[in-house]
């Protein structure tokens, strides 16, 4: 089970990885108004999101086989899979971003998408600090 929970570390911390840099471009594609630099930011952004679901998958899968493995249970559990729900969601909105995007349909300023982009850090905390110490 080290093998798999190492995989799961590893897929999580890239996956992040991910969801700390796609709204960052966000930040910069809200920012600027010349075609070529619109258009690298749109093709970064298509690559990056469509790579990260490979690592989400990969991330949600060996947490499922650890919790089945494991048969972990509790309260902070519960917290943590919400959390993970929560990011699910983040992703999946994080792709309605970047179509708006490049519609030229953005309605948010890259002062939005700055906040935005710590949304993933704060539910990295809360998560990191739900596993280790367990507190309920």
């Amino acid at each position: 089970m080290l093998w798999i929970k190492a995989l799961h570390i590893i897929f999580v911390t890239s996956w992040f990885a991910g969801l700390f840099y796609l709204p960052r471009l966000f930040v910069n594609h809200a920012m600027v108004n010349d075609a070529a630099t619109l258009s690298r930011l749109e093709l970064m952004e298509h690559k990056l999101y469509r790579f990260m679901f490979p690592l989400a998958f990969l991330a949600l899968g060996f947490g499922l086989w650890l919790w089945l493995g494991y048969g972990i249970t509790g309260g902070w559990l519960h917290l943590k899979l919400a959390l993970v729900l929560g990011l699910i969601i983040y992703h999946a909105y994080c792709g309605k971003l970047m179509k708006e995007l490049k519609a030229g349909k953005n309605q948010h300023s890259h002062v939005w998408f700055r906040w935005f982009n710590e949304i993933p850090v704060m539910v990295l905390f809360a998560v990191v600090i739900l596993v280790v110490v367990k507190p309920f």
